[in-house]
């Protein structure tokens, strides 16, 4: 829409996870070291954290992008409590039969595939996304799957990557038999108000823009608004872009982004939730 307008080659604020937009935060790129390391250390256990849209999901998707070839991965993107299901879930992720009707015969079954491939010099990677939608006796079926062992091998790593509710569901005093497993662990925080910057100048270039679009008063409210979560900046951003572009501005003011931002929160379908950070911000009007 406004891509020409802008000389965009493509929208540099898109809410899909993309690792090719990936901006390395401190933060980021700590989280990802220590998904790096569980991999080449063939660590147990893994446990990433972070606030609902942090890029959780972006680290991901880079990590999928860079795994040597000899790693079978597994990916589980929807989670819940329906225990009897998880291990079936687990053997449709490696693609896999899963229509054994019992649970020692489907753990038969991912048992035989790890021993499969061991065999073929192959290891096995689960990640399991929204993890903190599993309840404790899920958690504790997935230790069991890393007590299949082939002579000293870990022929399965196991990586969780979840928002702060799984974080606190690890720290139960229950669940300390698996606490004890996890081998790395990272939690993911906002953007710094300097990173704000960075980020959205980031996009841009890599979009094919670089001139700085979004003045520095307009920055410093998408920050306010969004309190430095990605997916929040990536929206107001967006936004604010259309409705530069309807009234044929090159530059994106704070006057604009207040404009957002009262508009989302007059007239957006989350307008009245008080967990909807971009709608409780109140707009500072620039002097």
């Amino acid at each position: 829409m406004y891509e020409e307008f802008y000389g965009f080659k493509e929208k540099p604020f898109s809410i899909l996870p993309d690792p090719d937009f990936m901006y390395w935060s401190r933060g980021h790129s700590m989280a990802f070291a220590m998904l790096e390391y569980s991999i080449l250390n063939q660590a147990g256990f893994t446990v990433i954290t972070g606030e609902v849209g942090c890029g959780k999901t972006t680290l991901i998707q880079r990590l999928l992008d860079d795994l040597p070839d000899d790693i079978r991965v597994g990916v589980i993107s929807q989670t819940n409590e329906q225990v009897d299901q998880l291990l079936q879930w687990v053997l449709l992720a490696f693609d896999q039969p899963y229509d054994a009707e019992t649970f020692v015969a489907q753990f038969d079954q991912f048992q035989r595939f790890l021993r499969d491939c061991t065999e073929n010099g192959e290891r096995c990677a689960l990640i399991i996304d929204e993890a903190q939608n599993l309840g404790a006796t899920s958690l504790e079926q997935l230790r069991m799957l890393l007590n299949i062992n082939t002579k000293n091998h870990q022929p399965l790593q196991l990586i969780l990557v979840g928002q702060p509710e799984l974080k606190s569901l690890l720290q139960h005093p229950g669940m300390k038999q698996f606490a004890q497993r996890v081998s790395s662990d990272f939690h993911l925080h906002r953007l710094s108000h300097r990173e704000t910057t960075a980020y959205i100048d980031h996009r841009l270039a890599l979009a094919g823009q670089s001139a700085l679009l979004f003045s520095d008063p307009a920055i410093e409210a998408i920050y306010e608004a969004s309190e430095g979560t990605p997916r929040l900046i990536n929206i107001l951003c967006d936004t604010a872009l259309v409705y530069g572009f309807s009234t044929s501005t090159r530059e994106i003011s704070r006057e604009i982004v207040d404009e957002v931002i009262k508009d989302k929160r007059e007239f957006g379908i989350f307008g009245s939730s008080d967990h909807a950070m971009i709608s409780t911000v109140t707009p500072i009007k620039s002097s």
